[in-house]
């Protein structure tokens, strides 16, 4: 009913991974997907769906990657997640009650966060201090 398949996290990795890359140009697929252990093969049908639906654009050539199409400060992970998958929890708003209130939770927390903030928790993330005992 709420089901998000391993599509979403994989193409969330590699957005992620663009998105740190900057305007340094258009990033090579196999770069992105080396970079976040994500197979290749799986990764270009994600960058695809994601071309298509304007959020990423794509080069041709040895100096040939992807780029996003807008900034990723205005890409949501919601958006991302529901072009991959389809509407969040589309059969729970039939069902009423509880699952219409979890899945208006669940679309709530993934439309309030965004590609570019995904990056920043993980730079942070990487930054913090590890203490040992």
């Amino acid at each position: 009913m709420l089901a998000i398949t391993a599509k979403s996290p994989y193409a969330l990795r590699a957005l992620v991974e663009l998105a740190r890359a900057g305007d340094a140009g258009p990033v090579p697929l196999r770069e992105i997907a080396r970079r976040r252990d994500v197979p290749v093969q799986f990764l270009e049908g994600l960058f695809g769906t994601l071309r298509r639906a304007g959020m990423l654009e794509s080069q041709r050539g040895v100096k040939g990657g992807y780029s996003f199409a807008r900034p990723p400060t205005e890409v949501t992970v919601l958006e991302v997640v529901e072009l991959l998958e389809g509407e969040i929890g589309a059969e729970a708003h039939a069902a009423g009650g509880v699952w219409a209130e979890a899945t208006g939770a669940l679309r709530s927390v993934l439309a309030g966060v965004t590609v570019a903030e995904v990056a920043e928790r993980e730079a942070e993330a990487a930054e913090a201090p590890m203490y040992y005992i």
